[in-house]
């Protein structure tokens, strides 16, 4: 295995939107902008194209030039971790060797819930996914559903595949399953929380190493991050209640989530506009209103912090890609 296989990621990884043009194509200089900005917020590395950058609206061609674009522009400031969600195993392993042709640093999945698989077949899809690749893997598994994977299953896929370094969970009360996946694994696989990062400060003390939110407010929870993993348990708690109303509110519908990230990214004066490719929700006055006062109240939150709204160049952070 190559040496990538030694880095471990410790913080926040956001998700970068996809942005669209009124219309509804990819806008190509935005997508380089958000690149650029998430190389600005205090991130370990960057992640697309997943849930949060509408993957599944994407046609292939779309999610493989999305990666490209990702590693040229951030041209070795963060690692990008490539997504690759399908159903399809002969799909999932072409367009995993692809991106890592492209330099990704590593490759996410998610587990395939369309239907109702056990272990042994998720284990089967897995086991050459990872026969497939050379670069890290990192497997997202959210099953609003029903229970997601085991801490055994994921010992027994580390133990036969090294580079299955990371899972991706997002599922309240998991504080024991962090644990017990660290314990079954000697900390050789890491747990990241995903969910926008609305339960982090309970799973950073069981050994979290990262959180993987929207991109629009991941230098606030690279603040949180800091904050805590610096036994600032109340520093960290006084911010992250600033965020968290905005946060609540948006991951009640993923498109909800959309439309919420992507304004706040234009208040920010990153994105020029907020487009959601369909099919989207229509938001009513209501809910445009809120909106724009949680989006407002971030704003406000980013001052109070001395954050920039929209950083220009890369300060120095605390969440490193460590060898």
């Amino acid at each position: 295995m190559s040496e990538t296989n030694a880095l471990h990621v410790n913080g926040i990884v956001p998700i970068v939107p996809t942005p669209f043009t009124i219309e509804e194509q990819i806008d190509w200089p935005s997508l380089r902008r958000l690149v650029d900005f998430a190389c600005a917020t205090g991130a370990c590395a960057m992640c697309l194209p997943a849930y949060a950058s509408e993957f599944y609206k994407l046609s292939e061609s779309e999610r493989l030039q999305l990666v490209a674009e990702a590693v040229r522009q951030a041209a070795g400031r963060l690692p990008v971790l490539a997504q690759v969600n399908f159903v399809s195993l002969p799909q999932a392993v072409e367009t995993a060797r692809e991106v890592e042709r492209m330099g990704a640093s590593a490759i996410a999945a998610a587990v395939p819930r369309m239907f109702a698989f056990g272990e042994p077949d998720l284990w089967r899809y897995f086991d050459r996914l990872l026969s497939s690749i050379d670069i890290p893997l990192m497997i997202q598994d959210v099953n609003p559903s029903g229970p997601t994977v085991t801490a055994r299953f994921v010992s027994e896929l580390h133990n036969a595949h090294p580079h299955f370094r990371w899972i991706k969970l997002e599922e309240p009360m998991m504080s024991s399953k962090v644990v017990a996946i660290l314990e079954a694994t000697s900390g050789e696989v890491g747990v990241l929380e995903g969910w926008g990062g609305m339960y982090m400060l309970d799973l950073i003390p069981a050994g979290t190493c990262g959180v993987m939110p929207g991109l629009a407010i991941s230098d606030v929870l690279a603040k949180v991050f800091q904050l805590a993993t610096h036994n600032d348990l109340v520093g960290a708690y006084q911010v992250h209640e600033g965020a968290l109303p905005q946060i609540s509110f948006s991951l009640q519908h993923i498109e909800l989530f959309h439309h919420t990230e992507k304004r706040l990214l234009v208040a920010r004066g990153i994105l020029p506009g907020a487009a959601v490719r369909p099919l989207t929700l229509q938001l009513d006055r209501h809910t445009e209103e809120r909106i724009a006062f949680l989006n407002g109240r971030i704003l406000a939150l980013l001052d109070q912090l001395d954050l920039p709204r929209h950083p220009s160049l890369l300060p120095s952070h605390e969440g490193v890609w460590e060898v």
